[in-house]
């Protein structure tokens, strides 16, 4: 029995939020990004393709705006009381003179949770995928002589450090994404079709273990194959595996939206040279790069061990080796907050989420290899235990 996120914890994350705009001295905050969404209050559907948002006053309860046949959904999975959630009218949906956060902007306004003042400052989520143009003009001409600003991922980073039953979810996460990966690895043969491939996978991520069902991942299942392979974020098609071709796999186990990304290479046939030279280096790389991964410890340290170690045999790699995780939904698992690169200035904490995902894209191949792991007060704790090696099967 995994410990529930139960009502106090769900105040305690409220608490930080007002705490982060006090420090601010920040009038209001427009939440928009449904993984904040459900971080905040619970709330867990796929209406997030329509205008939708939580606004928290920078002294008192929050309430969620979102579409009128959604409310009964907020009902259902939200903690919040019914008083709290307010549905737009449907005449609202997908006109061209008007648009929801004209109705949320001023409904916010006449419950006190907009100020209009001058020396008011309203933050948005400016940089969230579901935060429109449309809906910040509809805001911005509503509120007054109030400023909106971006909030910087103010809630992303509250987020960073997680609770014990966030890290419950996580663990189960990685155990659904070992899963799968075993079973895309196998599924993975010379004549079959990489779509009936990524079902296996999808059927996998939903089915979970005898334990604990899974999760829609915020990212489908990524198989680029062959000279694809040089080329991350491919997805699949109906064409055939072929031997002597390398494909890299990436996906996630998904946990009551709690994510746990995976990637493994696998090649079919005798690999050459080149790429399982790269696939030990990688190796050696990923273990100096979770040394590195301590509480206490820069996070530029974690990418210089990794730089290191790829450096010694004539390789380099400019993007950055990973990214905080948790909470996701599409188009994306990753949190927004600390990359690991060298330009980072944080340090790492207990509590802390990564994917570290460590690629080479080169012209015509490439290989791949990541972990989810959390960070305990003993270091890097990786979330699925495969080998760390190239696949290869015939």
């Amino acid at each position: 029995m995994i410990k529930p996120i139960d009502d106090a914890e769900y105040a305690e994350r409220l608490r930080r939020v007002h705490a982060a705009l006090a420090d601010r001295s920040w009038s209001a905050l427009v939440v928009a990004d449904p993984a904040n969404l459900y971080y905040l209050t619970g709330y867990d559907a796929w209406s997030f393709y329509m205008p939708q948002c939580l606004i928290i006053p920078a002294d008192g309860p929050p309430r969620l705006f979102l579409r009128a046949m959604d409310a009964n959904g907020a009902a259902t999975t939200a903690r919040l009381p019914a008083d709290r959630i307010e549905g737009y009218p449907e005449s609202l949906v997908h006109r061209p003179d008007l648009h929801p956060y004209d109705w949320i902007a001023d409904r916010a306004r006449a419950l006190g949770l907009l100020p209009t003042e001058p020396d008011a400052i309203i933050a948005v989520e400016a940089d969230a995928h579901f935060y429109s143009v449309r809906a910040h003009q509809a805001l911005a001409e509503r509120v007054g002589r109030a400023r909106l600003v971006d909030s910087g991922e103010l809630v992303n980073w509250v987020r960073l450090i997680k609770s014990e039953a966030e890290l419950d979810r996580l663990r189960i996460a990685g155990r659904l994404a070992e899963e799968a990966m075993r079973i895309a690895l196998a599924a993975v043969a010379p004549g079959r079709r990489q779509c009936d491939v990524a079902a296996e996978i999808v059927a996998a991520q939903t089915r979970g273990t005898d334990d604990h069902g899974g999760d829609y991942p915020a990212i489908v299942p990524l198989l680029p194959s062959g000279e694809s392979a040089g080329t991350p974020h491919l997805t699949w098609s109906e064409r055939r595996f072929c031997s002597g071709e390398a494909t890299t796999i990436e996906l996630a186990g998904t946990y009551q939206r709690y994510h746990a990304p995976l990637a493994r290479t696998v090649m079919i046939g005798e690999p050459p040279a080149r790429l399982a030279g790269a696939a030990a280096v990688i190796r050696d790389g990923m273990a100096a790069t979770l040394e590195a991964m301590r509480p206490g410890r820069p996070v530029r340290e974690a990418h210089t061990a990794f730089q290191q170690v790829i450096a010694a045999h004539g390789l380099t790699k400019e993007s950055r080796i990973g990214y905080s995780i948790g909470v996701g939904y599409p188009p994306d698992w990753g949190e927004r907050t600390i990359s690991l690169r060298g330009e980072e200035a944080r340090t790492f904490g207990t509590g802390m989420a990564f994917h570290v995902i460590l690629g080479l894209w080169l012209d015509g191949w490439g290989y791949e290899l990541s972990e989810p792991v959390i960070i305990s007060d003993c270091g890097a704790e990786p979330l699925c235990r495969l080998p760390r090696e190239l696949e290869v099967t015939r």
